[in-house]
């Protein structure tokens, strides 16, 4: 059997196979903590932190430069995440034949020059185009990495290694919407352009060095390479888990894209910024402990407690007296919807058989980015008639609904399971 660093090597050098493991003993004894699992980290934060940078000053960017209304602020913003959405179709098909390396490279260049764009959009047509194709560009690279980190986790410890990885998104949500706003009031929108073009010019660098877990194609999978099934682009084992991911994105995308423009209407700038930071540090302190928790007790157990925690946070935005309530509500939201991410998604990947895990992960983000996309379209139509406070006693009987679809989508099977 080889040794711990000779495993260590293979991890690196990207030759153990996509189940995480060689064999049956193997998963237990290969590190988890490798170059290449680390390097994966850095090149996710990055490009989650160019998610985030814009996410939250789209939509008052969009207002303020070219007089949007509610509706089509929500549209560019939301943009983004459409044009990922429509390359996930692709990304998770042809993930294997394209090579994983190869589409994380190619789709981290096109974010790279996209992100060069923003300055000189002079109309919001043009900016809405922009947001479309640097969305798709997210949409390939995010896929490949997300999808081939699997395969540098041990089968046994993906709950937990999926919430190391899922720090990293963390640290973004954190750094993000601080900087962005920081950039903003202090500089220019024109700063804040460049510097996410430096975060994502940053994921690409680090990628270079990273060498990731490919897969050896069957023959049959080689003769369907163009074959254009649903089946081929949607994994229905992950869409039950996913559809929950849906909800729940539609929910966390008032507080990314409106929640700035809340806490502007009722005088609590401050507090929106610590909202972000208070939510970063408990997701942080959450992926230590939720991970293990999934591994050890079930999917259930954690779960519906992530959900309650989410709705109980959204309704405290609905209420929101004062800034300590809107801080305090940060906190819940941390961790519901931020530990509800690699939570489920180490349920998609576990449901679906190995040589599908690309789909599986293409499938699960397709949910979340058509949740976290349509959400502020959809949102920014409800807001005329509700107000800020309204919409989030919305959302807050939307994650009930979500938690009672996961009730019925996994969590009675899952309860089953852990019965037997």
């Amino acid at each position: 059997m080889p040794q711990e660093g000779e495993h260590q090597g293979q991890a690196d050098r990207g030759e153990l196979p996509l189940d995480g493991s060689r064999n049956g003993n193997d998963a237990a004894v290969r590190p988890l903590w490798t170059r290449a699992f680390s390097l994966a980290i850095a090149v996710n934060f990055f490009i989650s932190l160019v998610f985030y940078l814009l996410m939250t000053s789209m939509a008052l960017y969009a207002v303020e430069r070219f007089g949007a209304s509610d509706t089509a602020a929500g549209l560019t913003t939301g943009s983004f995440v459409l044009g990922a959405l429509a390359a996930r179709i692709f990304a998770g098909k042809f993930l294997d034949f394209v090579g994983r390396r190869r589409m994380l490279l190619t789709g981290l260049l096109l974010y790279t020059v996209a992100a060069l764009f923003y300055i000189p959009a002079g109309t919001l047509g043009v900016l809405i185009t922009i947001r479309v194709l640097h969305g798709a560009a997210f949409g390939l690279a995010s896929t490949a990495i997300s999808a081939s980190v699997m395969g540098l986790i041990p089968a046994g410890r993906r709950g937990e290694g999926t919430g190391y990885f899922g720090i990293s998104a963390t640290l973004a949500t954190a750094v993000g919407p601080f900087l962005a706003v920081l950039l903003v009031d202090r500089t220019s929108y024109d700063v804040l352009y460049m510097v996410t073009a430096a975060c994502a010019a940053a994921s690409l660098l680090t990628a270079l060095a990273l060498r990731l877990p490919e897969r050896t194609l069957t023959a049959a999978e080689t003769a369907a390479k163009w074959r254009m099934r649903p089946a081929d682009f949607f994994e229905p084992r992950a869409a039950a888990v996913a559809s929950v991911m849906l909800v729940a994105g539609a929910a966390y995308s008032g507080v990314l894209t409106f929640l700035n423009s809340y806490a502007q209407e009722k005088d609590m700038v401050a507090a929106a910024s610590a909202f972000f930071l208070i939510y970063a540090g408990i997701v942080f302190i959450s992926r230590f402990v939720v991970g293990r928790l999934q591994d050890i007790h079930g999917d259930n157990a954690v779960v519906y407690p992530i959900l309650t925690s989410f709705a109980i946070g959204l309704g405290l935005l609905a209420w929101a007296p004062n800034t300590s309530v809107l801080a305090l509500a940060g906190a819940f939201v941390g961790m519901g919807f931020g530990a509800l991410m690699p939570t489920a998604q180490a349920i998609a990947v576990t449901v679906a058989p190995d040589h599908r895990i690309g789909i599986a992960t293409s499938t699960f983000f397709l949910m979340l980015d058509a949740g976290i996309g349509l959400g502020p379209f959809l949102l920014g139509l409800l807001i005329p008639l509700t107000g800020f406070s309204g919409m989030y006693a919305v959302l807050t009987a939307v994650v009930a609904a979500a938690m009672v679809l996961y009730h019925f989508v996994h969590g009675r099977l899952a309860g089953r399971n852990a019965v037997a």
